[in-house]
């Protein structure tokens, strides 16, 4: 694992060309509810952060205002030194953000090959053609194909996803992010409800992750998260309550007893 790349500040600075990501101050309202209060953090180009804390601490919520689903209700953020507090969830795809989902949202009847070469296309600046023939030497069929055997999947091209097990779903919604070539990967969850082998898999996988890509992981296994990342950001009750590199973390009282010494 690389040095520490990642800084958190009570009032981040809006960041420069270095920087992924710059939250400052990022609350969000509903209504009179508090979901996220004053979350600054800056994220270096390259840097992997972990996003933990109980259920219903925030995290979710935290990544649906980073890839601009909804709008912080105070506070800003920004991408690669530009502000995007404004900016649209589709024109935040196009800076170079890619997000995961808790729950899988496949094709299933579709071929794997299939789901990643759509995720490709929607990606992609060009214009679309989706009822034209689709040949073997396609750009995005080239791209797609060198993306499923980066996670593994190469030898499943053909199959239908609903013949692919959890894992490999999760396996086949790594590609379908990294296939339109991200500079930020927003992950929620992508070891929820695998097995041990699967883990070793997806863990494999995250640790061969482009160096020069940025990561915000949410993820409840702990010997998983705190493994691949450089910082982790704990909330409770979506407030920020402990931040630092994983060792100190795993030290710190606060999060123990909110976090990691409870079920969830």
């Amino acid at each position: 694992m690389s040095s520490p790349r990642v800084v958190s500040s009570p009032s981040a600075p809006p960041g420069g060309e270095g920087t992924a990501l710059v939250l400052d101050g990022v609350t969000r309202r509903f209504g009179g509810l508090l979901a996220l209060s004053g979350v600054s953090v800056i994220l270096e180009r390259g840097a992997r952060l972990a996003v933990i804390g109980p259920n219903g601490a925030g995290k979710t919520t935290l990544f649906r205002l980073i890839s601009g689903e909804m709008r912080a209700s105070d506070g800003t953020i920004s991408l690669f030194g530009e502000d995007v507090s404004r900016v649209s969830e589709r024109a935040r795809a196009r800076r170079g953000i890619a997000r995961t989902f808790q729950v899988s949202n496949l094709f299933a009847d579709l071929s794997v090959l299939d789901n990643v070469r759509i995720a490709a296309q929607a990606g992609s600046s060009r214009p679309r053609r989706f009822w034209w023939p689709v040949g073997e030497r396609d750009a995005y069929t080239i791209r797609a194909k060198e993306m499923l055997e980066r996670v593994g999947l190469g030898t499943r091209e053909a199959d239908p996803v609903a013949d692919l097990s959890h894992g490999e779903q999760r396996q086949l919604e790594i590609a379908m992010a990294l296939v339109v070539r991200p500079r930020l990967l927003l992950l929620d969850e992508p070891a929820a409800g695998l097995s041990a082998a699967e883990r070793k898999v997806l863990r494999q996988l995250l640790e061969d992750l482009p160096d020069g890509l940025s990561l915000v992981l949410i993820e409840h296994d702990m010997s998983l998260a705190l493994e691949l990342v450089d910082h982790v950001l704990c909330l409770d009750n979506g407030v920020p309550l402990a931040y630092g590199t994983p060792d100190e973390i795993r030290a710190n009282p606060a999060v123990q007893a909110v976090y990691l010494g409870r079920r969830d």
